[in-house]
């Protein structure tokens, strides 16, 4: 079942004529409880390939496209097409038309790595040991918007997806909830 599906109906007047259609009440919205976000053993990590779409992850992990709205509402991806990782090519257009062709190699920001807490990485993809600055700081090390970006786009790619001996119960809830 697609996601507007869930959705109790409203009648509505799309031309002011008194002649009503039946449509999703879409500005309803149900949230995931605290308990289940952070609930570690629910969720398995996964990593987007290059030019997955939600429906793709969906088929390939429930078995059924229709259920990309699970992996969207999990993740908090509000907008599927800026909080998704894009494919290469859309990235390389993204990146052209949001800096132009000459300021995508410019500097974005400078960072160094942060002096207590966690300094160093656990990971390719993990900058949180790095921190903000300014350019006459000692080690500071400068970021490029394409750097800037790719950061955003690696961790799009890492998402994670609702073990399946857990879907049938959320769906349900969701299905309660959203008819409230």
């Amino acid at each position: 079942m697609t996601f507007f599906q869930h959705f109790p109906l409203m009648a509505y007047d799309i031309k002011g004529t008194q002649e009503y259609k039946l449509l999703p009440q879409i500005i309803k919205r149900v949230k995931l409880r605290s308990g289940i976000r952070s609930g570690v053993f629910l969720f398995d990590k996964y990593d987007v390939k290059d030019g997955e779409k939600p429906e793709d992850v969906a088929f390939k992990w429930y078995g059924d496209a229709g259920l990309h709205w699970v992996i969207l509402m999990t993740n908090n991806i509000t907008d599927r097409y800026y909080e998704w990782p894009l494919t290469q090519p859309q990235f390389q257009e993204f990146i052209e038309d949001k800096y132009g062709l000459a300021s995508i190699d410019s500097i974005h920001h400078y960072e160094i790595t942060q002096t207590s807490g966690r300094t160093s990485s656990n990971g390719p993809n993990d900058y949180s040991h790095l921190v903000e600055c300014n350019s006459d700081e000692d080690g500071a090390v400068a970021v490029t918007n394409r750097q800037y970006e790719q950061r955003l786009q690696d961790k799009y790619r890492q998402i994670r997806l609702l073990d399946t001996k857990y879907l049938r119960p959320f769906v349900e809830e969701f299905e309660r909830l959203i008819q409230e």
